[in-house]
């Protein structure tokens, strides 16, 4: 077996470890009625009771506590004051319920105790066997309570829960920072983890931060709840999935583009061992699409373009990377079709001059530098790291010297240190241990290797797919009305695929088939041209 693809597997708790869900669902339910009767009384308010599959799953299942109040407050039209967190169960603020359904869930938990999902508890204990680091998730401020009380708290790397989100302040779900801080906390990355979660906005925060692999655990009869809102593939127990499952789903290829345009049997084949080495695993649908229902007509077509090896061939060298006059006059015409970005590792301001198309969205360095079609960006944490990326290029130029057919590129958020053209393996070998060290060293970088070059850049949740989302939401680009279309051929590229696999398209580019999360491939910048000349007629 070779070594694992993925690095970390990260666990929500309720649901998904342990049978609290439930307990969760019962105590609120307790506390909304109880409130919703109160005002019937006092109000006259028609009463309507809380339900499991209109309320809770809606507007609470997932959540931090406050939101979940709230947001179900809201459906029925009531607004209460936030109140403070030393509020009485009794008080009629947000807090006040908070606080009378946390009562209500520890005694329910001191006289029954608590159960977890066994099949979990057993793939977690294969996951540290085979050496992948296991985190645990959860909303709720008695995590570590309740996993205490099952006895499985030693079986976690990690634990990111409602006390600590409220401590570092993070946002809840379906935003994806308990996740990665989770992630970060075990020094992996998104792309290389997987999710497990029962919530929709659980499966949601998975899918937007570019997991790996987002994982539905369904629990009720929810399976296509968690399709809906990105999960790669949803299950019904844990033991359905095994480690080798996991790596053949991180070393899939993407089919031909072409040659699947309107041929589903190559597409059902490119999955076949993910839709029947496991009957009871549901693969998300949209991976079964052919390229032509994508370009249908029926939605509107956005594509985000990676610049070199994509719309150029790879050089020897980064300012040889030139546009040909063919490719700049499809993009021009494609820009009267269809809105187009270009998403480049590049400074966005030498990208837009490159292209040279007013009409394009340029999202340079990786995304962390936004600008066109009105709207503009730069990523704050991106820029409060600039003092600590010069210091780190400082130290590289002097490690390194100069060595003959290195070039180090300056990129003002990141470093490109490229040697392609370095023909000593001692040299190179050099090169490797130089900037690994240099990463190493700071806890605010992080190292990806590309085609021939090591990219240097903060370590923040920003990347190519993040940006992608923020371009989307500029320009009020929702999933439902448009067609989203991201065309690639790097390593940082996947991020992005990963943030489309489950609702749009990734287009990989490269000469021969290679493991990647994009859901078709192309084989060379001209196929691209190509594929634009196909659409445009």
């Amino acid at each position: 077996m070779k070594p694992y693809l993925f690095e970390t597997a990260i666990f929500d708790m309720d649901g998904v470890i342990t049978k609290t869900a439930r307990v969760h669902a019962a105590a609120w339910k307790l506390v909304f009625d109880e409130y919703l009767r109160l005002r019937e009384k006092r109000d006259k308010e028609p009463f309507r009771e809380f339900t499991h599959q209109e309320d809770y799953l809606t507007y609470v299942d997932g959540k931090p506590r406050l939101k979940g109040i709230q947001s179900f407050l809201e459906s029925r039209g009531i607004h209460l004051p936030a109140g403070n967190s030393d509020d009485a169960p009794e008080a009629e603020t947000i807090y006040g319920l908070g606080n009378k359904k946390n009562a209500k869930f520890c005694g329910v938990l001191n006289t029954g105790g608590v159960e977890v999902y066994e099949p979990a508890v057993e793939l977690i204990k294969k996951f540290r066997k085979a050496g992948i680091k296991v985190g645990v998730v959860s909303s709720s401020k008695n995590c570590e309570f309740v996993l205490q009380s099952a006895g499985v708290l030693d079986l976690f790397d990690t634990r990111v829960d409602g006390v600590i989100a409220e401590e570092l302040g993070l946002k809840g779900k379906p935003d994806g920072d308990i996740f990665c801080t989770a992630v970060f906390n075990l020094s992996g990355m998104p792309g290389k983890s997987i999710v497990f979660e029962d919530a929709v906005s659980g499966v949601q925060a998975g899918q937007r931060s570019g997991f790996g692999l987002v994982v539905g655990v369904a629990r009720s009869d929810n399976v296509e709840d968690l399709n809906k809102s990105g999960a790669d593939v949803v299950v019904t127990r844990l033991d359905y999935l095994d480690l080798e499952w996991i790596q053949e789903w991180f070393s899939k290829k993407p089919p031909d583009l072409f040659k699947a345009w309107d041929k589903p049997e190559i597409i059902q084949e490119a999955y076949a061992s993910f839709t029947s080495s496991r009957a009871k695993v549901s693969l998300n649908p949209v991976f079964m699409r052919t390229p032509k229902s994508v370009f249908d007509g029926k939605k509107k077509v956005t594509f985000f373009l990676d610049y070199d090896g994509t719309l150029t061939p790879i050089v020897a060298r980064p300012d040889l990377a030139v546009l040909s006059a063919q490719m700049r006059d499809v993009l021009r015409r494609l820009c009267v079709k269809f809105k187009v970005a270009v998403v480049s590792g590049r400074m966005r301001d030498e990208v837009e001059k490159l292209v040279a198309i007013k009409e394009i969205v340029y999202a340079g360095s990786h995304g962390f530098d936004i600008r066109g079609a009105g709207i503009e960006m730069v990523e704050p944490k991106a820029k409060e790291a600039m003092p600590l990326v010069e210091k780190t290029l400082r130290t590289i130029k002097e490690s390194l010297g100069d060595i003959p057919g290195m070039l180090i590129e300056e990129k003002k958020f990141s470093i490109a240190v490229h040697y392609r053209q370095v023909s000593i393996e001692a040299d190179i070998a050099q090169i490797k241990r130089t900037v690994e060290n240099a990463v190493a060293e700071e806890a605010g970088l992080r190292l990806i290797e590309g085609k021939k070059v090591f990219e240097i850049l903060p370590a923040i949740d920003w990347n190519k797919g993040k940006a992608v989302q923020w371009i989307m939401k500029a320009l009020n680009l929702s999933w439902e009305d448009n067609a989203i279309v991201y065309i690639g051929d790097d390593t940082t590229d996947e991020d992005a695929f990963r943030v489309l696999s489950s609702k749009g398209m990734g287009i990989l580019v490269a000469e021969s088939p290679r493991a990647s999360a994009a859901h078709f491939c192309l084989s060379s910048p001209d196929e691209v041209e190509k594929l634009f000349e196909r659409l445009l007629k």
